[in-house]
């Protein structure tokens, strides 16, 4: 059975500057069985109802500006996966959660920045649902366990987000061993929570983790773990590390 992935996918130079990132993915790519499909929820799919992405042929979407022109070359021109959204689809309204087919919604970073370092190739098929973020934690972990079953049957599930994220205070000068303090302790409390299956602490955790509003001013970069840990319990830590002294690129497993 394949596991529930969240991943922290770093700014989207990770496509061209892997780091640390990059051959953790590429591993942990390895040591699965080959998907039959992957289904990502992203931080950089926010919506206000619950939507499955249905195309056939989803573009790459370079969703940023100001970076080098290297970047807006790469394309990630995996299929979709039609008949997977009408099951997904089925899958959420009988867990309650009404949701719509979007036929044109492209792969925005948040998909195709690690899936380009995970699965190079481009050939399995790939959708995305998005984020109704303003349903908070909760919901997302609602729909992750709506989608547990799909494991069993060939199909990755993956969060893409950020276990800190906090644009506004990178250091672009630091290096990989430079942790900020407030960060490194809203991680630790985390993966602490995480490890505890304390999901009342999880889903609470804008009031009671340390430093939470400074390490996500927003909670879209957050909401993917929940989708991730909702489709899985085993919880394990893949990798874990830091850029520019804040922005963490932890990556988790469940099972």
């Amino acid at each position: 059975m394949l596991p529930a992935l969240f991943i922290s996918h770093g700014s989207p130079m990770l496509a061209l500057e892997p780091g640390a990132s990059g051959p953790a993915l590429a591993r942990l790519a390895a040591t699965l069985p080959r998907p039959r499909a992957i289904v990502v929820a992203s931080a950089h799919w926010e919506s206000d109802e619950l939507l499955i992405g249905n195309g056939a042929h989803p573009a790459t979407w370079h969703d940023f500006g100001g970076f080098p022109p290297a970047l807006y070359a790469v394309q990630y021109p995996a299929p979709g996966a039609p008949n997977l959204a009408f099951e997904i689809q089925t899958l959420f309204g009988e867990a309650g959660l009404p949701a719509r087919l979007d036929s044109q919604r492209p792969f925005d970073h948040g998909a195709w920045v690690p899936l380009s370092l995970m699965y190079p190739q481009a050939d399995i098929p790939v959708l995305q649902v998005s984020l109704p973020s303003r349903g908070g934690p909760a919901l997302q972990t609602r729909i992750g366990r709506a989608l547990t079953g799909l494991r069993e049957q060939g199909v990755l599930l993956i969060g893409s987000g950020s276990i800190t994220h906090n644009l506004g205070e990178l250091d672009w000068r630091a290096g990989p061993d430079v942790i900020q303090p407030w960060a490194g302790a809203f991680r630790d409390w985390v993966v602490e929570k995480l490890a505890a299956n304390d999901e009342d602490a999880l889903h609470d955790y804008r009031r009671q983790a340390p430093f939470a509003e400074r390490n996500h001013p927003s909670d879209e970069h957050l909401l993917p773990l929940f989708f991730a840990r909702g489709a899985g319990t085993v919880f394990s830590v893949e990798h874990s590390g830091f850029t520019f002294g804040s922005l963490g690129m932890d990556i988790y497993r469940f099972d």
